[in-house]
């Protein structure tokens, strides 16, 4: 690019439209499963796809929806400049949070969010798969999950990365904890349902 801020533009322009591509609503209207909005929580991502019972289309959109952090990353390095990939990442996040296609009513950033930290450093976004798993595994509690996950995110960075690395996943760790607020306080009632059941 032939300046800085065309560089950062670039970037997150280009994060922002990777992000917003609502890949748990297309598929479950592919698959025959109606409008994924109009079920369990109305959310657009994995977790709600999975309340459909079709588990298999919810691990695709897991994946497809963390390979959008990732690509945003990758893509953003490759064709603007590597500095601004981290803004990429977080605009990929705000994409799949407020997609534009669709009124700005997306997903809670999870899975994005992993993908993003995975490009940025891989390790970090390994380690919160991990915590995400083991709190899964012990509580079924999938937003408990990803909260703990990501609040080890940044300290993570912190020793296997860098302070860049550290301030992009506080920052995105900050977004995935307002998205879920709803979550929170029924987590602080004890009513937060378990992976799988219906909100």
């Amino acid at each position: 690019m032939s300046t800085p801020i065309a560089a950062a533009f670039l970037a997150i322009a280009l994060g922002y439209l990777i992000g917003s591509v609502p890949f748990g609503l297309l598929l479950t209207r592919v698959a025959g499963l109606g409008d994924i909005r109009t079920i369990g929580s109305g959310n657009i991502g994995a977790t709600n796809v999975l309340r459909t019972g079709n588990k298999w289309l919810a691990a695709v959109v897991l994946l497809l929806d963390g390979a959008k952090g990732t690509a945003a990353i990758v893509l953003a390095g490759a064709l603007a400049d590597p500095v601004f990939a981290p803004l990429a990442g977080l605009a990929c996040v705000l994409g799949h949070m407020f997609p534009v296609w669709i009124r700005f009513r997306g997903g809670k950033g999870v899975a994005t969010g992993i993908g993003v930290l995975l490009g940025a450093a891989w390790l970090v976004g390994v380690g919160l798969c991990v915590v995400w798993l083991v709190m899964a595994i012990i509580f079924r509690i999938s937003s408990l999950a990803a909260l703990a996950g990501f609040a080890v995110a940044p300290i993570l960075a912190l020793l296997l990365a860098s302070p860049k690395v550290a301030l992009l996943a506080l920052a995105i760790t900050m977004l995935v904890a307002w998205r879920h607020h709803e979550n929170i306080t029924r987590l602080r009632a004890g009513t937060e349902p378990l992976i799988g059941a219906n909100p």
